[in-house]
């Protein structure tokens, strides 16, 4: 265990030695959580992309043989109700 203290702005630094011990790199995104008993969890973050299907790509998902025509419909009826 570690005692670090809070800077002037609020802000902690975490030892060089823990991030090495947990793979953590520069920009890694970490969630912040305080626990009933009052203990502050930090977490590493999950970044998910997410892609927005246009009709273009949705077409070249069908073309591809990506998609069952069932699911090209459902995807279609989706895109459909979202520009509603």
């Amino acid at each position: 265990m570690e005692l670090i203290k809070f800077g002037k702005k609020g802000q902690i630094t975490i030892p060089r030695e823990i991030i090495k011990q947990l793979g953590l790199g520069e920009n890694t995104p970490l969630l912040v959580e305080v626990t009933p008993d009052g203990a502050i969890v930090l977490r590493q973050a999950a970044v998910i992309p997410l892609e927005m299907y246009t009709d273009e790509r949705i077409g070249e998902f069908e073309r591809e043989g990506e998609l069952t025509p069932a699911e090209f419909a459902r995807a279609r009826a989706l895109l459909d109700k979202s520009s509603a």
